[in-house]
């Protein structure tokens, strides 16, 4: 009887950690935000849609994968591109930007860019499209910056 009670006790210490670390991976902000803060040069002040030395002379570190013509994105809009995982602003005129389609609350891919701000479908999170700071929540964290490139009237990965 006493192998029998340490048997169960086991399981059921087994099982408690199992869903409490399953339930962690859920409902935490901290995996996205997280990897969004510790990837360098991704502070939303940091420079985007600038040619990089390399991404000039057509050596860009990211492909230099086509995105865009400059006219498809929207003057106080944006364009999420869903196969890179970016989504590209243009907050004046001339000036784009480009921000992780990853949401910073729990993961999912913002959607659509409404009203100068970049929207998450899964909790309405809001994020500006000028610098993917937070707008509204849930989300507490920014977007993370990506590098672009913009020549002439193209706009690629950088």
């Amino acid at each position: 009887m006493g192998d029998t009670t340490r048997r169960r006790t086991v399981l059921a210490a087994g099982a408690a950690t199992l869903a409490g670390t399953v339930l962690s991976g859920c409902g935490s902000d901290g995996g996205a935000e997280a990897a969004a803060d510790g990837a360098p040069g991704n502070a939303p002040g940091s420079a985007q849609g600038e040619p990089s030395a390399g991404a000039a002379a057509g050596g860009g570190a990211g492909g230099g994968q086509a995105l865009a013509q400059t006219a498809e994105i929207p003057v106080g809009g944006g364009k999420v591109f869903k196969d890179q995982k970016v989504v590209v602003t243009q907050p004046m005129a001339g000036q784009f930007k480009a921000f992780s389609a990853t949401c910073t609350h729990q993961g999912c891919s913002v959607a659509t860019v409404k009203d100068g701000n970049i929207v998450c479908p899964c909790h309405q999170s809001l994020f500006k499209i000028s610098d993917g700071t937070v707008a509204g929540g849930p989300a507490t964290r920014p977007l993370a910056a990506a590098k672009i490139a913009v020549e002439g009237d193209k706009i690629t990965l950088a």
